[in-house]
């Protein structure tokens, strides 16, 4: 009941946060939270040189208990490579806070080195580091006296059971290893985790309430004009995937509806990033600037989403008609943006 309250109060807070103007909260916040991340990684990395923890986990996993490594590989490590969602917010909320549009690159290009030094140190910790643990309670498995990678990843009902388990207890464990005290350790990594789950959940429902604003400008949709309106479309869906469950198709445990769309929304967020590479590759294309480095990655983005969702759709048809029909969804997006770039080429070579 407890947890519950906290969640809607959460909730209420995004709703609440993503209508305030950017440098009210969410400027001042993000401030703070990057002098949080430049610190917990600044420890992280010192504790991993101090520490030297090992690997003990194998190159290529061969079991087939869990789903292939292609392609869901690359629609689940996504903002560390490279991701949508931070797409929409470089134009949503970024652009809004540059001083002039000469530190747009970097500012864009450094937020990126920057999310990509994290996943290297959650890798790291949650792989290497969680063999530094000596006692610990894990979700989906109990007390676990020394832990390492064969007991946290026996499995992959139990690795995704775990959830978050892997990043706090291996990266509290290398600040541990720096003189901190193990509960200190564990709870810096839990603040560095939340603070940028708060982040999150702010600045999503703040780019979705962008989004259906001007769907409703577009469409002339009045009440989606209306910011209020549109926060609490955006909210809503949001708390039903967190207050349902369904069973997962892939293990067959009744799980959050949030957890098993979680391989959809890997494959959204990739998608996401596809569009925003063939924005900029016609943008590109229309000014004759090089376009190869981005038309590439776009290719394989799209061929890669496309390839992910029709594997998940196999699973969840006959199991979960509802995720079927929002897989199915993604799909027809996909395609539609396929079909609108072609447009424009079509139309620009036909001009010339």
């Amino acid at each position: 009941q407890a947890t519950n309250t906290c969640i809607i109060f959460l909730f209420i807070y995004s709703g609440i946060a993503s209508v305030l103007p950017v440098w009210i909260l969410l400027q001042p916040r993000d401030y703070i939270n990057s002098h949080l991340l430049i610190v917990g990684l600044a420890l992280l990395y010192l504790g991993v040189f101090i520490a030297r923890p090992e690997l003990d986990a194998p190159m290529l996993r061969t079991t087939l208990d869990g789903p292939p490594i292609f392609p869901l590989l690359f629609v689940t490590i996504a903002c560390g490579a490279i991701s949508g969602f931070h797409g929409l917010v470089s134009s949503g909320t970024s652009s809004k806070q540059l001083d002039q549009l000469s530190d747009a690159r970097f500012v864009g290009y450094g937020g990126m080195i920057g999310e990509g030094t994290l996943a290297l140190a959650s890798t790291i910790a949650a792989v290497a580091g969680i063999s530094l643990v000596t006692q610990c309670n894990l979700p989906a498995v109990g007390n676990v006296v020394d832990l390492n990678w064969s007991v946290y990843y026996d499995s992959w009902s139990h690795a995704t059971g775990n959830k978050a388990a892997a990043f706090v207890l291996g990266g509290g464990a290398l600040i541990e290893s720096l003189g901190f005290s193990k509960n200190l350790a564990t709870t810096l990594m839990a603040v560095l985790v939340i603070s940028f789950a708060a982040t999150t959940l702010d600045t999503a429902t703040r780019v979705q309430r962008f989004i259906l604003s001007e769907l409703g400008s577009v469409l002339n949709i009045k009440p989606l004009k209306n910011k209020l309106i549109a926060t609490l479309i955006a909210v809503i869906p949001a708390m039903l995937l967190v207050f349902t469950n369904v069973s997962d198709p892939s293990t067959g445990v009744v799980k959050q509806t949030g957890w098993v769309l979680w391989p959809i929304f890997g494959a959204s967020n990739q998608m996401l990033a596809a569009l925003i590479l063939m924005i900029l590759t016609l943008y590109f294309w229309q000014r004759k600037k090089p376009i190869f480095p981005l038309l590439i990655p776009m290719l394989f983005l799209m061929g890669i989403t496309i390839f992910s969702l029709i594997y998940k759709a196999k699973e969840f048809f006959g199991s979960n008609l509802l995720l079927f029909a929002l897989d199915i969804f993604l799909i027809g997006l996909i395609i539609w943006m396929i079909i609108e770039g072609l447009v424009i080429v079509f139309n620009k070579v036909k001009k010339v």
